[in-house]
């Protein structure tokens, strides 16, 4: 099972419209204490490495620890729910202060307090 904030990746199928898919880097969003539950469905936030500026996006850079091997875009405004079963590989993790990032741009996309 991973942990918040490892960068997975994800078998997402055949893409609609300008939804991510295919095989393709992900970060976990979801709650470690949900991770802990061991849930068959998590949530993620496909990465790209074509960065558009937009509010959505936070900007990992690639580095040893998160895995990535190209500065990416993590689309937060494409939050998804997949089953753990389109997990083929665990890259690496952003680390606490980009999770919160995420969850952050997630938040306002959502409308949360």
């Amino acid at each position: 099972m991973p942990s918040s904030g490892d960068v997975v990746e994800l078998d997402l199928g055949t893409p609609e419209g300008r939804e991510a898919g295919f095989r393709h880097p992900a970060v976990v969003v979801t709650a470690q204490r949900i991770l802990d539950a061991e849930p068959s469905v998590i949530h993620v936030v496909p990465l790209t490495n074509t960065i558009r500026g937009f509010h959505s996006e936070v900007v990992i850079e690639a580095d040893p620890t998160s895995g990535l091997d190209v500065v990416s875009a993590a689309q937060c405004q494409h939050i998804r729910a997949v089953s753990t079963h389109r997990i083929a590989d665990v890259r690496g993790n952003v680390g606490a202060a980009l999770l919160v990032q995420l969850r952050e741009a997630i938040a306002v996309i959502l409308d949360l307090p």
